[in-house]
């Protein structure tokens, strides 16, 4: 086992976290700071939630929390996991455990006092790092030199960890794509290469969850194309993935990397391919929709010169707008100078709001009706024309000046 003084971790001295060691860590009891808090303090990287394991049960845990007055949430009480709620702050805590029973997807387990035991059943070596309450470093499976040298790798044998649960395959390739540099370990590769039929068994959801954390993560283009190669990115996609695209990609994104942009640049060629992996990953809504924009924006801006970019931005908003030029550029279609140039007009160029209702209309004596509606969308569409110059006088003048025209002819009928 490899100890290393973390004393100055950041997760230490949060007060919520201090206090659950504390809690967890007398009577008999230990707790430490495990997984990802971990990791990515080493890496130097955010860290986003801390979980906390410990030799308690989850009994003694609900019961020590709740003598302290902190609040306490069975979020997984059936795997030993339950959420202390402190301060607009959460710890999830997991008692140790050993897996009896799993056929890939769930896990029966039972709950133990054995460290290294517990750290054998999880994943990845740099996942069963773990800090206890005097700021020890503790590395049950050497996952500290993996760390140090970048390298993801499966506690033990990888065709039984991925048995043990199928989605690790697809975690192999997100926490390579995040966390890793270089080859791939040759063992985990092998192991997730036999096993991709059996990621046919897992939920859209879960698929949806690794792939979007995979395909913002620093690797995501190196690591696709390894996913590609080997046969997994065309079963879980139904598809064949445009990775010239997505290589180009990170050179045209203003806003930074977004998973429904990207599942746009790397599976979207017509719209039917955006309903194929809204249900592939269980998208959400708001991610097809931005999806389906994307890919129609880029189609208008491509066939559209310039100075039409006023109208379209007009049309579909600012943000979709970008979405386009970016899928347009990533597919080679749009020069980068030209996007540059677009890119900078576009957010120059304040979307103005049309100047006339229908109450402008009604005061000129034109009764409420459909009528209303028509007459509006044919003076803004001679305003879009005229690229937006005319100000409101100006369209109740044309207005008045149309309803002249329009009965004097009216009259002579």
């Amino acid at each position: 086992m490899t100890q290393r003084d973390c004393r100055d971790a950041a997760f230490l001295t949060q007060p919520l976290v201090r206090q659950v060691l504390e809690l967890l860590s007398t009577d008999g009891e230990e707790a430490r700071v495990i997984g990802g808090a971990v990791r990515n303090t080493l890496m130097g990287l955010p860290v986003a939630d801390v979980d906390v394991a410990t030799t308690a049960v989850p009994e003694t845990v609900i019961a020590r929390a709740e003598a302290a007055g902190l609040k306490v949430a069975p979020t997984g009480i059936e795997h030993g996991t339950v959420t202390v709620i402190g301060d607009r702050h959460v710890v999830e805590v997991t008692t140790l455990r050993e897996d009896i029973e799993t056929d890939g997807r769930r896990a029966v387990v039972r709950f133990g006092r054995d460290w290294q035991a517990d750290a054998e059943r999880r994943d990845f070596t740099l996942n069963a790092l773990s800090v206890d309450i005097e700021g020890t470093l503790h590395d049950p499976v050497g996952g500290l030199a993996d760390l140090d040298a970048r390298k993801i790798r499966f506690i033990g044998s990888a065709d039984r960890r991925i048995a043990e649960d199928r989605l690790r395959a697809l975690r192999f390739f997100r926490f390579h794509a995040a966390y890793g540099a270089g080859a791939p370990d040759p063992e985990g590769l092998a192991a997730t290469i036999r096993a991709r039929h059996d990621l046919a068994g897992l939920s859209a959801e879960r698929v949806g969850q690794e792939m979007r954390r995979l395909a913002v993560a620093n690797g995501a283009v190196p690591t696709l194309v390894l996913m590609q190669e080997s046969g997994i990115l065309p079963l879980i996609s139904a598809s064949v993935g445009d990775l010239v695209a997505l290589a180009r990609l990170p050179d045209f994104e203003p806003d930074g990397p977004c998973p429904a942009l990207r599942f746009a640049v790397l599976f979207g060629r017509v719209q039917e391919d955006v309903d194929r992996i809204g249900l592939r990953f269980r998208l959400s809504n708001a991610e097809r929709n931005r999806m389906r924009a994307a890919l129609e924006a880029a189609t208008d801006i491509v066939s559209s010169p310039p100075d039409a970019d006023h109208a379209t931005l007009y049309a579909i908003g600012e943000g979709a707008f970008r979405d386009g030029l970016t899928c347009a550029a990533a597919k080679g279609q749009l020069a980068p100078d030209d996007f540059a140039a677009r890119l900078a007009a576009a957010r120059e160029w304040p979307i103005p709001t049309f100047p006339l209702s229908g109450r402008d209309v009604v005061e000129l004596g034109v009764d409420r009706g459909p009528l209303v509606g028509l007459l509006l969308k044919k003076l803004e569409r001679e305003w879009i024309d005229d690229d937006f110059r005319a100000d409101a006088e100006t369209l109740r003048q044309n207005l008045k000046a149309f309803l002249t025209s329009f009965q004097q002819q009216q009259q002579q009928q």
